[in-house]
């Protein structure tokens, strides 16, 4: 794939909602984060290190400053530095993050797992205390056609409206079949118009900026249909990943059309340095 994904440019209660709260209670009177949400990120780029020392990463995350963590599931990302995890119970998992302090209402699953036994993981996921699932793609042709495009598009919306009837939201990130194109059109938006919003909601990878997809604009053209973003500094001058405050991106206009489009929460995604590098920036970040 061209563009910089998590695979290639580093390759629901009530109850849960208190416990952010409570999280982030202390920081929300010292910093104005942006949305006034947590300062999150995503575990890919550590995903090494929770290989060898969960425990310690959390703990080196929460340092950090972040707040708020978006899983991989132990099951769809053994193969990636989690199949540790799996020796935790969903409940245990939950207690070991709010040990770090940290919360985590948000993973990544792999479509073929929940094609295999979507029930088991909803189970998971609510143990854990999740309200979110998220696959990174679809994992549709390269080439796609029309046809192509609304098979796998019906496929998610029976997946949404099953996560629904638990009370999880299931998203969908933009990763390569995402970012294909059938008939001069992006399959990205098409899948707007072929997903159904009440069981569906999309997650943006800022970075695919560098394919011409802008967040901002996104955001705008499809209120409401968003639920979360990967946040990454981009350089436009370079092309290279930055972290955010020290790139060529527009934060405050993005933040403030992530409003428009529902994000409710987001996730750094970056190399370990450049992410512990943003949250100064998105500590002080104003957003009208």
């Amino acid at each position: 794939m061209s563009q910089i994904s998590r695979r290639n440019f580093i390759r629901t209660t009530a109850s849960n909602a208190a416990l952010t709260a409570l999280a982030y209670s202390t920081d929300r009177a010292l910093h104005a984060d942006p949305l006034g949400l947590p300062i999150g990120c995503q575990t890919w780029p550590v995903r090494t290190m929770i290989a060898t020392d969960f425990r310690g990463t959390l703990q080196e995350l929460a340092a950090a400053g972040f707040r708020s963590i978006e899983l991989c599931s132990p099951v769809g990302y053994a193969d990636s530095g989690f199949a540790g995890l799996g020796k935790y119970s969903g409940t245990d998992l939950r207690r070991i993050l709010h040990e770090a302090g940290l919360i985590s209402i948000s993973s990544h699953f792999s479509i073929a797992e929940l094609r295999k036994d979507q029930e088991s993981r909803i189970a998971w996921a609510k143990d854990v205390g999740l309200t979110q699932m998220l696959v990174p793609s679809l994992d549709g042709p390269k080439n796609p056609t029309m046809d192509d495009v609304k098979r796998a598009a019906d496929e998610y919306n029976r997946m949404g409206e099953r996560a629904a009837a638990a009370g999880i939201v299931q998203g969908l990130h933009n990763e390569g079949f995402e970012l294909s194109n059938v008939n001069g059109k992006r399959t990205y938006d098409l899948l707007f118009q072929l997903l159904d919003p009440k069981f569906v909601k999309f997650q943006f990878q800022v970075s695919t900026i560098s394919d011409g997809y802008d967040a901002a604009e996104y955001f705008t053209r499809y209120p409401g249909r968003f639920i979360s973003m990967h946040v990454q500094g981009w350089s436009a001058t370079t092309r290279k990943i930055m972290p955010v405050g020290q790139d060529t991106l527009d934060w405050p206009r993005i933040f403030a059309a992530a409003k428009t489009g529902g994000i409710k929460n987001y996730f750094v995604e970056m190399d370990l340095p450049l992410m512990k590098a943003s949250v100064p920036y998105l500590r002080k970040l104003q957003v009208q």
